[in-house]
């Protein structure tokens, strides 16, 4: 269907590809991986036509589309929710006027034996079979299904799509790909701005709707569900698994394992060879095995082996303080905006040491409910903090936040006091910020870079009640881990929001669900709650 052939990307000092080149198939379900900087953006990029290679060229018919959702993307702000993500059918509703417009003249004309009326015919009989080609759908009732899938409520259908964040916008644009049915969906990514329900929403599509779907995400739950193939960018090259992320990370280790052992009896031959022209050079009667055997090492090509990513990102909350048996008590606790009702009498009573999950959809509640137990919104009922309760929050926006202008260091030099300001430069290597890393500014940095440094800032002193909503958005699989197994240590009371199910799993042990204006406790791990809501939501969302 798509066939990548010999794409070459070249800078002034390195390669970022050699010669690359697969093929997409119909239905393939592709994950994209590799480590940061390996050029997985870069590869989808021009795949989609939006950038090229030095080399190489991408082949496809003319009948076959691909649609391309980037990281950072927003809609235009001149229309509603609905109608926006009702371009998808421009090309319906283009051919439609269009053929509207032919039948019109030809009724109102009479020169029926004219040339110019055979021509008028012939056109419209030429528009009639394209536009009768294209499937007949219900496109108000698809583009609610795909508005509804991916969060929005029914009232936010007609609001303008200027009063919604960047993410949401995102959304609109996602909504519009899938309601296209492209041929080819490359998605870079997509699961950064939406929740748990959305994203599962998404996968039943893109498993049981999509075409062939080219996929980067750090989300490990959501491509193990949808790809039935990885390809791996490393060194330069890329590797083609028939097998989804988890059987890949199998297979890749046994074929680093047989590099390495292909690559020391390797060094081992060139050793020897080494050694016989070393001892007999200069010797007459072995003259011309000497220069057979320089000759046949200059002509070896060394067997590399992939990379390891070796960055030493370490990750330890400090001991936290002894608080009191409960941190936070929530009483008949209620928060609205003018008409529009957020929560209402919600309780929640969370104990020393406790982790919890605060899950839902977008919009109802759970940041809201985070702002009020950090005081900074005004709510209606009681939100009571413990004894001797220090907190750490890591927003959502977190890593916005920072000052752009200042430097690395100096981000976390302003707010250390006492003893571990002489740990700092330890501390940021340990987030992989090294030498003269710590003197960039924030401006330069990457979005996980930022996010990481915004979580270096909850190490400085000792916290007991740890809030963190959504930290692992731009963070990639590894730091995600450190990040998990840092929390699963940590000794104080954690409240986590997040729509990552692999990083929920296993550190949530009660869960707290925000749905129709109530928060709803559940003595439950994130996987038993979401195994019990699955097929509810599901159906909810008519899939």
């Amino acid at each position: 269907m798509v066939s990548i052939e010999g794409i070459t990307v070249e800078f002034s000092d390195r390669k970022l590809f050699d010669n690359i080149s697969f093929v997409i198939n119909d239905n393939d379900k592709i994950a994209l991986m590799g480590k940061n900087g390996a050029g997985k953006s870069t590869l989808m990029k021009i795949i989609a036509g939006v950038q090229k290679g030095n080399k190489g060229k991408i082949n496809k018919s003319e009948q076959t589309t691909i649609a391309y959702l980037p990281q950072h993307l927003l809609t235009e702000d001149n229309c509603s929710v609905r109608d926006e993500a009702a371009k998808a059918f421009q090309e319906y509703f283009a051919l439609k006027a269009e053929m509207d417009k032919l039948n019109q003249e030809m009724e109102t004309r009479t020169d029926y034996e004219s040339d110019s009326y055979m021509a008028l015919i012939g056109k419209a009989t030429d528009l009639g079979e394209r536009f009768y080609n294209l499937e007949e759908v219900n496109h108000d009732a698809e583009v609610e299904k795909a508005l509804l899938g991916l969060g929005f409520k029914r009232e936010d259908l007609d609001r303008p799509t200027s009063e919604f964040s960047g993410g949401w916008r995102m959304r609109i644009e996602l909504a519009k790909i899938l309601l296209q049915k492209p041929d080819l969906i490359l998605l870079d990514e997509p699961t950064n701005h939406i929740d748990i329900e959305s994203v599962l929403w998404l996968e039943n599509f893109l498993v049981n709707k999509a075409n062939a779907v080219l996929v980067i995400s750090h989300d490990k739950a959501f491509i193990d569900n949808i790809t039935n193939r990885t390809v791996e960018l490393t060194l330069g090259k890329i590797y083609d698994y028939k097998a989804n992320y988890s059987h890949y990370l199998e297979l890749r280790k046994d074929r680093r394992t047989n590099q390495l052992k292909a690559f020391k009896e390797q060094q081992k031959w060139i050793a020897e060879q080494q050694r016989f022209v070393e001892r007999f050079k200069g010797t007459f009667s072995k003259t011309n095995q000497v220069a057979s055997v320089e000759r046949m090492l200059e002509k070896v090509e060394i067997i590399e082996v992939d990379e390891v990513d070796n960055s030493s990102l370490r990750l330890r909350f400090p001991p936290a303080p002894r608080s009191g048996d409960y941190p936070l008590i929530v009483k008949e606790l209620s928060k609205s905006y003018d008409d529009h009702i957020v929560f209402q009498d919600a309780n929640m009573t969370i104990e020393r040491g406790e982790k919890v999950a605060f899950v839902g959809r977008n919009g109802e509640g759970k940041s809201t409910l985070i702002k009020a137990i950090m005081k900074e919104i005004e709510v209606q009922g009681t939100c009571q903090i413990g004894h001797n309760i220090e907190i750490g929050y890591f927003a959502q926006n977190q890593a916005s936040l920072l000052d752009e202008k200042a430097t690395v260091f100096e981000t976390v030099d302003e707010v250390a006091k006492g003893e571990i300001r002489t740990k700092l430069k330890n501390i940021l290597g340990g987030f992989m910020f090294h030498g003269e890393d710590i003197d960039k500014k924030v401006s330069v940095l990457s979005g996980g870079e930022k996010t990481r440094l915004a979580m270096v800032k909850l190490l400085l002193e000792p916290i007991n009640l740890l809030i963190l909503d959504e930290p692992t958005n731009h963070l990639d699989l590894r730091s995600k881990d450190v990040l998990k197994e840092a929390l699963l240590d940590y000794n104080g009371t954690l409240i986590l929001v997040s729509h990552d199910r692999d990083f929920l799993k296993g550190l949530a042990h009660k869960v707290f669900e925000f749905k129709n204006k109530r928060v709803i406790e559940h003595f439950e791990t994130i996987d038993d709650f979401l195994a019990r809501n699955k097929a509810e939501s599901m159906r909810e969302l008519k899939l």
